[in-house]
């Protein structure tokens, strides 16, 4: 089986390869700009922790446990708390706090049966085999938060993180250095996010140095290039992939399956997305299963209408999550379809019979990252084995259904600007902020 390989960047302009190589210091404001609200990234990575975590080089570390052991052929996992760790508000870390926020995350879907402590650890227990516990537990579902009172006074929940919330206006964040955290302060006194930015005024910023980190959309990779930008880009970590209800007449398996086989991925991949990311009819990536190869991507146009034979479903919605390039590629699907006989109305609606959406793959093991996905599509029972063959039934039985098609593989990418060091991307393609340093200029 293929592993991912460690997180790499692209380097588009020349002189990137000349930073001098000084040693990080402390001190200085980092500017981050975001197109969304920034609530679950970045501000959720800096703020929040979970038990453990993926690093860039694509290893699981200890976090706030310090280890972790199975028995009863992985269905009871022991997590060990890390010492002297507090809350930016400073109350300590216990096993009885970690326990509510891990209950609280997962809302009553949790990949395990019970919780309970048993000194400064924390006992997970199920009535089937875990084997994927730790790597699920570096997901950004599982990070630690506390609730803080009044949620009339901001922040409504503080963490244990390299940085904490410091303050909060329409438009954006500032986030401050954690002084008193567990793995030492991090390098930037502070971060500045500014929040629903678009691209376009985002590249403008970095241009004139108002912003040091911006985001690279993965259709404008190529832009990014041609403009000499120096852009960090990371693996396939977004899966684009349409969910289909089993609702109404689309309860009939073979109206699914005609709607999957009608869409054009090529179309999708070299029009709307600029050739960036890879063509997949699978959830994982090739390059971390090794068996991407085995799900056939290609349209077949006269086997769908063959499927949908003489039957002919009520007028059908595609809705979409996003803006811009998800809008697009929801009216080249809807496009993709009428042509194989359905009605198919693009809405802007959240709930719809067909949702285009972009799931993040955050784990950079294939049974936890599969495990991750299922589960966010309703499935409830956990992977009982991690070998690649068990993994790879595991993913052709659910795709079977024709619940959730996957479509593109895609990275992401982040511009950055002359001051900033050190920047790395995370295993999701999330910057790395924590560990990035600021050059001062004589």
């Amino acid at each position: 089986m293929l592993r991912r390989s460690a997180i790499s960047f692209f380097l588009v302009f020349v002189g990137i390869a000349g930073w001098a190589r000084t040693r990080p210091h402390y001190g200085g404001t980092l500017r981050v700009e975001v197109a969304g609200d920034g609530i679950e990234s970045p501000v959720l990575h800096l703020v929040f922790e979970g038990l453990t975590r993926t690093k860039p080089d694509d290893t699981l570390q200890p976090a706030l446990a310090t280890e972790w052991k199975s028995t009863n052929g992985d269905r009871r996992w022991e997590f060990t708390l890390r010492d002297g760790v507090t809350f930016h508000n400073g109350l300590p870390l216990s096993a009885d706090r970690a326990i509510a926020s891990l209950t609280k995350d997962c809302n009553g879907a949790c990949p395990w049966t019970s919780l309970r402590t048993q000194g400064n650890a924390i006992i997970f227990a199920s009535d089937s085999p875990m084997p994927e516990m730790p790597s699920l537990l570096a997901e950004d579902q599982f990070r630690i938060s506390l609730d803080n009172g009044n949620c009339g006074t901001p922040p409504c929940s503080v963490g244990t993180g390299p940085f904490e919330l410091a303050g909060q206006r329409p438009g954006g964040f500032t986030l401050a250095a954690n002084e008193n955290y567990w793995a030492g302060r991090p390098y930037a006194d502070t971060i500045e996010l500014v929040t629903g930015r678009s691209v376009r005024d985002q590249w403008l910023d970095l241009s004139v140095g108002r912003a040091d980190i911006v985001e690279v959309p993965p259709e404008e990779l190529r832009l990014a290039q041609q403009q000499r930008m120096t852009v960090l880009s990371s693996p396939p970590v977004d899966l684009l992939a349409l969910e289909i209800s089993t609702n109404g007449a689309l309860a009939n398996q073979s109206l699914r399956a005609a709607i999957s086989l009608a869409i054009d991925r090529a179309a999708l991949f070299n029009v709307i997305f600029q050739k960036q990311g890879e063509i997949t009819a699978s959830i994982l990536p090739q390059s971390l299963s090794g068996y991407a190869f085995l799900f056939p991507a290609e349209r077949d146009l006269a086997k769908s209408q063959d499927l949908r034979g003489g039957l002919k479903p009520p007028t059908l919605s595609l809705g979409y999550q996003g803006s811009g390039s998800m809008q697009l590629a929801a009216q080249r699907i809807a496009l993709n379809l009428r042509e194989a006989g359905f009605d198919v109305q693009v809405t802007s609606a959240s709930h719809a019979d067909l949702m285009l959406r972009s799931i993040p793959l955050a784990s950079a093991d294939p049974a936890a990252a599969l495990e991750s996905v299922l589960r966010a599509s309703g499935e409830t029972a956990p992977l009982a084995a991690i070998s690649p063959t068990a993994v790879y039934r595991a993913e052709h039985d659910f795709l079977d259904r024709k619940t959730l098609v996957p479509l593109l593989d895609l990275p992401r990418a982040c511009a950055v600007g002359t001051r900033v060091r050190d920047l790395m991307l995370g295993v999701d393609g999330t910057p790395d902020l924590a560990d990035a340093w600021i050059e001062v200029t004589p």
